[in-house]
């Protein structure tokens, strides 16, 4: 995915939540682990945006509680994964789980599917919608693209310097690289791609959340 390199990578075997992370679970968490409540976490670990939808510590708008939980860094998702035994996805793990079709464990080839995504990448405000109203995938996992952007471990695991700026890895993420995507697929991808080398580990963001995997 976002690369003009085609090779095969080798996913290890994972199970994933079927759905991102909601308000609702991410309210358990904080309410066991108060560190990383909305008037107690440090600055170094979430921006100030953390959680501003919720209205206190311990609440948030009635309608968000099946919604998935966003403005919550890196450092929190990492931190409520690893609380129940879990972690993140590396980045080809969630990308392996994306790709799936309604029917098929790869349908990056159809192109319904990529409209789809597109057409969900336009849709606004979808952070306020509840999880698992829509089809799931293959796998059946839920709300992949439709919802939210979402955390990955080795968000930044290739970032852009002076010493491979003008190699392949440049091109999954520099603002006109996908002008040589050769089809809509590429495009997603490279969509997906630049919005996680723009952020860092502290940021929250209203449309990014995510969930976990063992």
């Amino acid at each position: 995915y976002g690369s003009t390199d085609k090779k095969t990578v080798a996913v290890p075997g994972f199970s994933m939540d079927l759905t991102p992370v909601t308000n609702e679970a991410y309210l358990k968490f904080v309410t066991k682990h108060p560190q990383w409540r909305k008037s107690k976490v440090k600055r170094l670990l979430a921006d100030q945006s953390y959680l501003k939808n919720w209205t206190d510590d311990l609440a948030f708008p009635r309608e968000l509680k099946e919604a998935a939980v966003t403005n919550v860094s890196w450092f929190a998702a990492k931190a409520y994964c690893e609380a129940q035994g879990k972690k993140l996805p590396t980045t080809n793990q969630w990308e392996y789980a994306a790709m799936a079709g309604y029917d098929k464990p790869d349908a990056r080839k159809d192109s319904l599917y990529t409209v789809r995504i597109l057409a969900a990448y336009e849709e606004p405000r979808t952070y306020l919608k509840p999880t698992a109203k829509r089809k799931p995938n293959y796998w059946g996992i839920y709300d992949m693209n439709e919802l939210v952007w979402e955390w990955t471990s080795d968000f930044s695991s290739i970032m852009i310097s002076g010493e491979n700026r003008d190699n392949n890895d440049a091109k999954m993420f520099c603002g006109a690289g996908s002008l040589n995507a050769s089809d809509l697929m590429n495009y997603a991808a490279f969509m997906r791609y630049a919005f996680r080398n723009s952020i860092k580990a502290n940021y929250t963001i209203t449309n990014l959340g995510f969930r976990c995997i063992q």
